[in-house]
């Protein structure tokens, strides 16, 4: 029997979250740990060991497709794997959050009102002022509203996927994982080139 981690366990971080949104929206501030944690271990560590190892939403789809056995376990079309999509969804996923950054701005500047809605799939306005039981700073809520709004329509995307195909078909194109993927290609090409030009690996 496999030996089980503590990080195995990490998968409860995900419907944890999610449900904490349900009950207060400004605890959707707690996600930009799974935006930071990615990138910094990538830049600084120069490898996708958050993506292998520590992601909870990988993890959580894992347990609901091949535990609970709610996946298809249908091969990942190769359009989804295909480097256009991929790259395409990450642009388009960075735009979304400029524009959640935008309208957060717009708030604080007074140049806009706090709306108490959760945006998914980008489109469909869902009111959620039930889950913004204390007042606080307009922004800084609607930085909630917004943030859990991405946070929670990727969740979705990522639980269709894993009903049509592989359990974790989301980490094929999920935009963190492209991200990640990108910085540790520089930064091999970097350390390459040092070695070329010094004969010799830099210091990490």
């Amino acid at each position: 029997m496999k030996k089980r981690h503590w990080y195995d366990y990490l998968w409860i971080v995900t419907p944890l979250y999610l449900g904490l949104g349900c009950f207060n929206i400004l605890f959707a501030w707690l996600g930009l740990l799974f935006f930071c944690l990615p990138l910094l271990i990538a830049i600084f560590g120069g490898s996708k060991a958050y993506c292998n190892r520590y992601c909870d939403r990988g993890q959580f789809f894992g347990v609901l497709g091949k535990t609970c056995k709610l996946s298809r376990k249908k091969p990942v079309p190769r359009w989804l794997k295909h480097p256009i999509f991929r790259y395409g969804f990450l642009i388009f996923f960075l735009l979304m959050f400029a524009n959640m950054l935008y309208v957060t701005w717009l708030v604080y500047a007074g140049a806009r009102e706090l709306g108490q809605t959760v945006t998914l799939f980008w489109t469909l306005q869902v009111p959620w002022g039930w889950a913004y039981p204390t007042a606080v700073t307009p922004w800084v809520a609607q930085f909630a509203f917004g943030f859990y709004s991405l946070m929670l329509t990727s969740a979705l995307i990522g639980l269709l996927v894993m009903v049509l195909f592989q359990p974790r078909a989301w980490c094929v194109f999920c935009p963190m994982g492209t991200m990640t993927q990108l910085i540790c290609r520089v930064r091999a090409r970097k350390q390459l080139r040092a070695v070329r030009e010094t004969g010799r690996m830099p210091e990490v």
